[in-house]
């Protein structure tokens, strides 16, 4: 989220006002680090269920959504599989991914590409859907896996990845250059 703020605050990302970020744990550092740059953040209680939105969980994140009309949602770090309703509510919603998808979707995706002893690594950037990191993929981007490398130690490379890849996507979509077709995005010229 960070890394997308100061890519509008830059200018690199225009035409993009960043007016609230929500989150569904009350202690991710990003709520706190983002009110440090003047943007309001909230945490919104989704429910009880694990990995999901129950209905009243549907609701509050619906209010704060429509409350300020948003046309786009960008996840990074939230944890929990988006309710068709909230999908529906905008434009276009995307996430990050620390995994060449399709291949290791879901939590731990360094450690198992690791463990599945790939040597090339990366992040993506999807288009959300109703499933778990199955949306058509905008862009991504590789790091090399070395012999030596733990969970941790990919991640920081990945990460370093993601904070270019996040913003690049994003400043596709909002000048209106990606073409959606099925699953297969292209990058108008």
């Amino acid at each position: 989220m960070l890394a997308i703020a100061k890519s509008v605050e830059e200018g690199y990302i225009r035409n993009l006002d960043i007016v609230k970020v929500i989150s569904d744990n009350p202690e991710a550092e990003g709520l706190f680090k983002i009110r440090e740059k003047g943007i309001d953040s909230i945490y919104v209680y989704p429910g009880e269920k694990i990995s999901r939105f129950d209905d009243e969980g549907v609701k509050r994140y619906m209010e704060v959504i429509n409350k300020y009309d948003a046309d786009y949602i960008f996840l990074a770090g939230f944890m929990r599989i988006l309710d068709k309703r909230i999908i529906d509510s905008v434009d276009y919603v995307l996430n990050i991914h620390p995994s060449l998808l399709p291949s290791f979707k879901g939590l731990h995706a360094q450690r198992q590409a690791i463990e599945y002893g790939v040597k090339v690594s990366g992040c993506t950037v999807h288009f959300v859907d109703t499933d778990v990191d199955t949306g058509p993929i905008i862009l991504q981007r590789t790091v090399p896996v070395f012999a030596d490398d733990t969970e941790e130690t990919l991640s920081e490379r990945i990460l370093k990845e993601e904070h270019k890849a996040y913003p690049d996507a994003i400043k596709l979509l909002v000048e209106n250059r990606l073409e959606i077709n099925g699953r297969i995005v292209k990058i108008k010229e």
